[in-house]
């Protein structure tokens, strides 16, 4: 307790009125943990009585083991490697048995009609977009192409240009990624039919090609 300094009677009597407090609240705390431990008696035996006589379960010995969470299973890497097989481009199809025998090599697919392929040869539909392929690598090409055309499904683009060259610079002057293009291009389903460009639009050294109508699934 907390000494206090007696000035006089009136001091005295100040310590006294506090002593007198400090009882009153010793007590309401004790009244009050009376109750509660009378309380806390009651439920506890209530609930001994409703559920009657425990008996405590042995220990097996034995410890519970956590079985570990399965790795995640990586679905959209699947699926993305899936499209992506989808999408190879191969360089050993035999292109030369599907085009027309025209001057332009041109090609359709079987349900499209030569009338398409002269339309388009004429300049029937709008260029709306292009790829210039001159000059990069087989695989470089490759890929690009296929993004390109990718890109042009999703957008709802019907008629696009491909510029392979005229192979001018290749060994012996074989256009020999014109005749890549060519077989790209069969192999995607998204390819309708192609002809050779107008002269005005690249001729011999490029290709404009018509695309199915909506976006690519």
């Amino acid at each position: 307790m907390k000494p206090y300094p007696i000035a006089g009677l009136s001091a005295l009597a100040d310590l006294k009125t506090e002593l007198q407090r400090r009882q009153r609240e010793q007590a309401e705390h004790e009244a009050q943990a009376r109750v509660d431990r009378e309380q806390l008696l009651r439920e506890q035996t209530l609930f001994a009585s409703s559920v009657g006589a425990v008996t405590p379960l042995a220990h097996s010995g034995r410890t519970a083991l956590h079985a570990p969470k399965p790795m995640p299973e990586p679905l959209q890497h699947r699926r993305d490697e899936a499209a992506a097989l989808r999408e190879t481009l191969s360089d050993d199809i035999d292109v030369d048995s599907l085009l027309e025998t025209d001057a332009a090599l041109s090609f359709r697919r079987p349900d499209i009609g030569p009338d398409v392929v002269q339309k388009l040869r004429r300049g029937g539909w709008v260029i709306q977009a292009q790829i210039d392929l001159h000059g990069l690598r087989r695989d470089e090409a490759r890929e690009r192409l296929a993004a390109f055309l990718r890109e042009a499904s999703r957008q709802g683009l019907r008629c696009v240009r491909v510029v392979h060259g005229k192979g001018n610079g290749s060994p012996g002057r074989e256009p020999v990624l014109k005749h890549r293009v060519h077989g790209w291009l069969v192999q995607k389903s998204a390819v309708l039919a192609f002809t050779q460009a107008r002269a005005a639009e690249g001729g011999s050294g490029a290709l404009v090609v018509l695309l199915r109508p909506g976006p690519s699934p």
